[in-house]
């Protein structure tokens, strides 16, 4: 039996890199998807993907701007209105910029950490009743970057305080709901994604102990343990997936 059947899922970020991973191995294992973006033509071609490669699961694009906390309220009006009853949340959605301290500007820093922080905590308090209701459970994607045991690079100082601030909040969610529903967060290491345009990782790949990029189909795996039944105990854990970069 497919692992994720009669589930729905939206995971914001969909449209490209983890996201979009993620989806696919979803809808994979019988899930139907929501999607959240902000490009209405990656996410209608998302849509249509998901549509051809697993007909028996429902998939629809919802745009959105996750830095709106209105937009967000007609986001979740729109998603029921579509009839989709949400069982699980993957807050996904996230940008990698890169300052040194005395780059910062509050412009900079309100960016950062409304899309990295404020997405995933406007995201959960739209739809913790409903997740609540359907004894689901929410996946938050930070970073290695934001544990305390990796240090992060010389240019992370908007980064690395804003995936950390998000593992924080995965953890006070997952200990103050853990009667309804389940909270992890998963911490990718580097990853061959949009991020990195030049596609140069020879000044990464000495980092990694196993030798390699990871490839988003490696992070899709997890995420898809971590919202599967398969991991009904689980709550409140930090898992990495970073073939060993964090050690």
């Amino acid at each position: 039996m497919q692992r994720l059947q009669g589930k729905t899922i939206l995971i914001t970020g969909a449209t490209s890199g983890l996201g979009e991973a993620m989806a696919h191995r979803f809808a994979e294992e019988g899930a139907s998807i929501a999607a959240v973006g902000r490009s209405r033509e990656r996410g209608e071609r998302l849509a249509e993907e998901l549509a051809v490669r697993f007909p028996a699961s429902r998939a629809r694009f919802f745009p959105c701007d996750l830095t709106d906390a209105d937009a967000i309220a007609e986001l979740r009006e729109e998603v029921a209105a579509s009839g989709f009853a949400i069982d699980i949340l993957v807050n996904n959605a996230g940008v990698f910029q890169t300052y040194l301290l005395e780059e910062i500007t509050p412009e900079a820093y309100d960016h950062v950490f409304r899309i990295n922080v404020g997405a995933a905590i406007f995201m959960t308090q739209a739809f913790i009743a409903e997740l609540c209701e359907r004894h689901g459970n929410i996946l938050n994607v930070a970073s290695i970057g934001g544990l305390q045991s990796h240090i992060a690079g010389s240019r992370q100082y908007l980064y690395a305080p804003s995936k950390a601030a998000l593992i924080e909040f995965s953890q006070l969610c997952a200990k103050n709901y853990a009667k309804s529903i389940r909270v992890n967060c998963l911490c990718p290491g580097p990853n061959d994604t949009p991020i990195y345009e030049n596609k140069d990782f020879s000044r990464i790949l000495p980092s990694i102990p196993m030798g390699r990029m990871g490839q988003p189909i490696d992070v899709a795996r997890a995420a898809c343990f971590l919202v599967s039944e398969e991991a009904s105990y689980i709550t409140g854990a930090v898992l990495t997936v970073d073939g060993g970069s964090s050690i």
